[in-house]
């Protein structure tokens, strides 16, 4: 696959006019591009694994809306749904059968979940599952973990990776020192020292948060026993243990990583998959818990487009695409054969790197590895990973504007994208070594 000096001055000129009426000329920070440098790319269109800008470049694309497109860009079966439900209406602002018919198929998933509550994004998910742990518990502070991202809530943007980690922001103005006195932090992978965090704070934590494999920070992986010993931790001392799935959740598989891992926490946050590709996000657990939410209980929490019939639909749509027969399987080798490659291609060009994958998620970093938590993967050459996104933009290939992103393979990738993409990371690893 041969280099091309991409032509990008549509892009260009769109991103110039953005700068002058949305700050940073994005609706959010990664897409600016400021850790790999170069210009953003502007979408026009996408299809199966692939998308197009809007200077008509094509690339294989390892982003897929950062997770949900996981059965590929605008399947026709998803869309074929949607226009259906579109000619009833968009939102409803009331029930809809459609809200029941998701929430059964996550309960019957996902194997924490008795009760779930529609929302409309990952980080209103874990906002409002924050405020049910404290509700629930009567305790006010929670653990979490340095890198894992729980969206922009002032009390999660502590050690927060993702965007935060891209920009170089250690935490964010305009959060009160008062809102994060109550967020203790620990290194991803340490049991010690969350126990550590419970002998100092008895009686005083509600529970703990956490990615369970950690896709914003790049793409960490928990160490046998680390899930198992946070759920003995968390029952010793009367908190509750919440996994954030709005990644992992039916991407690695489909009852997400606690049915993958066998460990099952007491609360779930998930988003992406579950709306096949449209704003959509949700909590769940069990239903002892679920019910403190208004207005069964006490804690309120509303939203006037959650559980809206268009997301519905696509969710409903989706899951039903991913219980056919052989598909995880097929999105499980797709994915090994791709980072193997990876690994394989950078080694051959004499480059240190190390990169794992499970289920349709992987993650590579340019240093030694193991890489175990958010400091370990600081470790990773971000300049190197610059010239190497915009090395694979010229030969076609779409990865996350970030060494803090994890990967995403769809079931639209086939083995001739896989060929493809292997052929550009060995001449770009070339070109950057």
């Amino acid at each position: 696959m041969t280099a091309n000096a991409l032509n990008t001055s549509r892009s260009k000129e769109i991103f110039r006019a953005a700068q002058e009426i949305m700050p940073g000329g994005v609706s959010s920070p990664v897409r600016a591009f400021k850790s790999v440098g170069g210009q953003p790319i502007v979408f026009d269109r996408v299809k199966g694994s692939y998308a197009w800008d809007v200077d008509g470049n094509r690339y294989i694309d390892y982003v897929g809306s950062w997770g949900p497109a996981i059965c590929g860009h605008t399947h026709p079966e998803v869309i074929a749904a949607l226009h259906e439900t579109l000619e009833k209406g968009t939102s409803f602002g009331a029930p809809c059968e459609l809200e029941n018919n998701l929430a059964k198929m996550v309960i019957d998933a996902v194997p924490s979940v008795e009760m779930v509550r529609f929302v409309n994004s990952g980080t209103e998910a874990c906002m409002a599952v924050l405020r049910l742990m404290r509700a629930f518990t009567g305790r006010e502070k929670v653990i979490k973990f340095e890198g894992c991202y729980h969206g922009h809530a002032d009390m999660f943007l502590v050690k927060a990776g993702s965007g935060v980690a891209t920009l170089g922001l250690p935490d964010s103005p305009g959060v009160p020192r008062s809102t994060t006195a109550n967020t203790l932090t620990a290194p991803y992978n340490d049991l010690e020292a969350v126990k550590e965090l419970f002998a100092e704070n008895p009686d005083a934590i509600s529970g703990v948060i956490l990615e369970p494999v950690v896709g914003n920070a790049g793409f960490i992986t928990p160490e046998p026993g680390f899930l198992e010993g946070l759920r003995e931790l968390t029952k010793e001392n009367g908190a509750l243990l919440v996994f954030d799935e709005v990644m992992t959740g039916f991407r690695i598989s489909y009852g997400g990583a606690q049915a993958r891992f066998g460990v099952t926490p007491d609360l779930t946050t998930m988003g992406k998959v579950i709306g096949g590709g449209l704003p959509v996000g949700a909590y769940g657990g069990i239903a002892e818990i679920m019910e403190m939410v208004a207005p069964a209980g006490p804690m309120y929490q509303a939203g006037t487009l959650s559980g809206n019939p268009l997301a519905m639909t696509a969710g409903i749509k989706t899951l039903e695409l991913l219980k056919q027969e052989g598909a995880y399987e097929r999105l499980e080798t797709t994915t090994k054969r791709l980072i193997s490659g990876i690994l394989q291609a950078a080694e051959e060009a004499g480059l240190q790197i190390t990169g794992s994958s499970i289920g349709g998620m992987f993650g590579f970093y340019l240093c030694e590895g193991p890489v175990r938590n958010f400091e370990e993967a600081k470790s990773t050459d971000t300049e190197k990973f610059g010239k190497l996104h915009r090395a694979m933009l010229e030969r076609g290939v779409y990865l996350a504007p970030s060494a803090f992103e994890a990967g995403f393979t769809s079931l639209a990738h086939s083995d001739v994208d896989i060929d493809a993409t292997l052929e550009a990371f060995r001449e770009s690893f070339t070109a950057i070594s």
